[in-house]
């Protein structure tokens, strides 16, 4: 997809086994949609209006989601495409949607667009995104894949403190207080030995203050076959052009050094360090992807993670795991409502963000991680159409997407 005014759009099938095409979606058509998405998502520079989106938003209501994503259909999914998909559904074949969105499109959720009242995209196709071909074919890049990595270890990096922040501030706990019967607990402690750090209670694993960056790059470069983020991420705004400076919030003092402007006591890993690694800093500079090489599956578990393919020049967190050595990034749309945020806004108690990191990183564990991913999506979406509740809405589980190169 390409933004020119206009939105151009031009598909192909592996081994042409049915007819390309290419379609123009008419600019204001497509203005006024992404409009009313934006309504939808929470918007990190409005925290106030986050009771709104929860609570009112169209992602939270059944009749005005099933709206939108008719209308995002209508808008966004070529007719001649959209005859090619309805044709393999009724022979029952299920195709593989690879979508390079153009920034414009970058947070719209097409796993739940609509081609039909009654169908979604998610129900007749597995969908991906694909990243920028610039990266893809970077000509330094090393692909770490999954078939001679998989036993490696897992590299757990879950709500580290920040320093200068108190649990209950703007960088503080994402899961509230550890204890060894919650979700994620329970989740990770089946990893044992295979888990970094190594820890005898796997409540250890949570708000460590040891997570910085020089502790990820050790764990990272002694081998690992995986990454799993769960934290803050803080992104830039598309406007400013810089996606480079997306940031990972690890446990980093002011005194690290990095390119990110510090925050009171902390110091953020930006992806400007994980491409650029010491350059400029140290006579004797260190490439971002030998400080910190990626392991083939990452999990960045954080408010607008994937925010990067917003940006005309995409240089953020998700392109720069996949630069460094990522086969795939499973990324966030947009900012990710907290269980605190559940529980102070909607009537429900349980817990549906340690349900999706949960459901994140076991996809990432699987032989098929993006079909794995789109399984538990699918089973989200059919709880939604049968009693539509806060914890199954498409607002957490819409917002993650798999990106590969």
């Amino acid at each position: 997809m390409a933004d020119a005014g206009d939105v151009y759009v031009s598909w192909r099938w592996v081994d042409d086994v049915l007819a390309r095409g290419v379609a123009t979606l008419p600019r204001d058509q497509v203005r006024e949609t992404l409009r009313m998405l934006a309504r939808a998502v929470p918007d990190p520079t409005r925290p106030e209006d986050l009771q709104r989106v929860m609570t009112e938003g169209a992602l939270v209501d059944a009749t005005a989601e099933s709206a939108m994503a008719q209308a995002l259909s209508r808008t966004l999914l070529p007719y001649g495409l959209a005859v090619q998909l309805y044709e393999l559904s009724q022979r029952g074949v299920r195709p593989h949607l690879r979508i390079q969105p153009s920034p414009r499109l970058a947070q719209v959720p097409w796993e739940i667009i609509a081609p039909d009242p009654a169908i979604r995209l998610l129900d007749i196709a597995d969908v991906s995104l694909l990243a920028p071909v610039s990266v893809v074919h970077a000509p330094q890049r090393i692909v770490h894949r999954w078939s001679d990595t998989r036993d490696l270890p897992v590299v757990a990096v879950l709500d580290p403190r920040v320093p200068g922040f108190r649990a209950d501030s703007e960088l503080g706990s994402v899961l509230g207080r550890p204890h060894g019967e919650t979700l994620v607990a329970q989740h990770f402690s089946r990893y044992g030995e295979r888990l970094v750090p190594a820890v005898d209670n796997p409540v250890e694993l949570f708000r460590r203050a040891d997570t910085d960056r020089v502790w990820l790059s050790e764990a990272l470069r002694a081998g690992a076959g995986r990454l799993v983020y769960v934290g803050h991420v803080t992104a830039p705004a598309p406007e400013s052009g810089q996606s480079e400076h997306a940031e990972l919030h690890l446990s980093c003092t002011a005194e690290t050094r990095g390119f990110a402007a510090t925050n009171r006591t902390h110091r953020p890993l930006s992806a400007k360090d994980l491409l650029l690694g010491t350059h400029s800093l140290d006579p004797s500079p260190v490439s971002g992807r030998e400080l910190w090489p990626m392991p083939s599956r990452v999990a960045l578990i954080a408010c607008e993670s994937g925010g990067d393919l917003r940006f005309t020049e995409a240089l953020g967190l998700t392109t720069a795991a996949l630069a460094a050595g990522a086969e795939l990034v499973t990324a966030t749309r947009w900012p990710l409502p907290t269980d605190h945020a559940f529980h102070t806004f909607t009537p429900t108690t349980e817990h549906p963000l340690q349900s999706a990191i949960c459901a994140v990183d076991a996809a990432h564990d699987s032989p098929t991680p993006i079909p794995t991913l789109l399984t538990w999506q699918r089973s989200q979406l059919r709880a939604w159409r049968a009693a539509p509740a806060p914890e199954n809405s498409p607002l957490l589980w819409a917002a993650f997407a798999t990106v590969t190169g």
